[in-house]
């Protein structure tokens, strides 16, 4: 590439960041927008509440799918990811839509969470792999405001069922639908390759697997690992949190509304983490975080207990720190690998992650049986725990 092309590229990165921010906010809003609706479709379909936890996972098993087949095949490493990003947005809004079949049986509902997040494996991998190529420095800062628009995302399908627009739950689907198609329209036809791309010409089936005997990788995966054990499970088990509290306390606290804030508050601790990682390192700012989440899962049994405000707070500063060492988890990622296999490297932790979540996932909903309802998170301690102790172990905290 010529000194002239490379300036211009770079120019356009005042305005390129904001547009790979606003389209991953649009598109990962089909995350969740099952979920937010996920009363809606059980009294729809007939489903019982004993197989919530699997539809709730649906979306995670299709994207382990959809980033092992991304990772095997290095597709977002040997073509270009703005297109990649383009038609893995307009096919994960197809699947969206199905669900707004008048007749949906259990198995369509399922396949269409799960052909949902298969797609998203090329939107938000795909995502930090464009930021990636466009931010050699500054990649902590960039990836923060990056998965904070995930989090805002993921968090808008509970914004809009909490309004009760029209108390008709299709508004949900349909507004998340036409979202991901302009979202991922901007990206292809307003954000070109990246100045640092360096394009795989060859298939590597192995590439993926080589990456763990990069000591530095190795630690921010598992790293990384520990913190997804945490993610999911607390995000999904939010409204049951709320509902809980109410059935406690003989209240009504929309819970819609609060899971949007709760879960919407961790966009923001992205950003804010992002900017200190400039100054502390993206490793020190991870630690923390781990620490501080990790702290409020113990803690967690007592929130139950507490005033609403105290509950509401607690959970609250719970969305804020469970998500911010996130970012900064895939900058370490990126950061220890041949610019080649960068895409590679985040869509396999995240193909790792996620499936690490299901675990967790359905042990939450395995742990309902066994448990008090307000000591359901305390096992997702063990994540943290496990972040810590690979941070701990050096090499990071830089």
């Amino acid at each position: 590439m010529s000194d002239v092309k490379l300036f211009t590229k770079l120019k356009l990165g005042a305005y390129i960041l904001p547009i790979i921010i606003v389209s991953q906010f649009a598109c990962t809003s089909l995350w969740f927008a099952g979920n937010a609706v996920l009363d809606d479709l059980v009294l729809k379909t007939g489903l019982g509440t004993e197989i919530i936890g699997y539809v709730l996972s649906s979306v995670q098993i299709g994207f382990i799918l959809g980033t092992l087949v991304f990772a095997i095949l290095m597709i977002a490493d040997r073509y270009s990811p703005s297109k990649v990003f383009m038609i893995s947005a307009f096919l994960a809004a197809l699947c969206n839509m199905v669900l707004l079949f008048q007749d949906i049986s259990n198995a369509t509902l399922f396949m269409a969470r799960l052909g949902t997040g298969f797609f998203l494996a090329g939107i938000y991998p795909v995502g930090m792999k464009i930021a990636a190529d466009y931010y050699e420095k500054g990649l902590g800062k960039a990836l923060g405001y990056l998965v904070g628009a995930l989090v805002l995302g993921t968090a808008f399908p509970h914004l809009l069922q909490g309004l009760k627009l029209g108390e008709d739950y299709t508004i949900v689907i349909k507004i998340t639908s036409l979202m991901t198609i302009l979202g991922g329209a901007s990206i292809f036809f307003m954000v070109p390759n990246g100045p640092y791309r360096k394009s795989s010409k060859v298939l590597q089936l192995r590439a993926g697997m080589t990456l763990f005997r990069i000591p530095a990788f190795k630690k921010a995966a598992i790293g990384y690992f520990g913190h997804m054990w945490e993610l999911y499970a607390f995000w999904a088990f939010i409204p049951f949190a709320v509902k809980t509290y109410n059935s406690i306390h003989n209240i009504h606290l929309p819970y819609s509304l609060w899971t949007f804030f709760i879960i919407g508050l961790g966009g923001i601790s992205c950003a804010i983490g992002g900017h200190f990682a400039i100054k502390w390192g993206s490793g020190k700012v991870a630690i923390i975080s781990l620490l501080l989440s990790g702290f409020l899962c113990m803690a967690s049994p007592l929130f139950f207990l507490m005033p609403p405000y105290l509950f509401l707070l607690a959970f609250c500063l719970w969305g804020l720190f469970v998500v911010s060492d996130s970012p900064q988890f895939s900058t370490l990622v990126a950061s220890a690998v041949p610019l080649e296999l960068k895409g590679t490297a985040l869509t396999l932790v995240n193909c790792i992650g996620f499936s690490i979540s299901i675990i967790s996932i359905q042990l939450l909903t395995f742990w309902l049986e066994v448990v008090d309802s307000s000591y359901i998170f305390t096992v997702l301690t063990i994540g943290p725990v496990l972040g810590i102790w690979a941070m701990g172990k050096g090499g990071l905290n830089k």
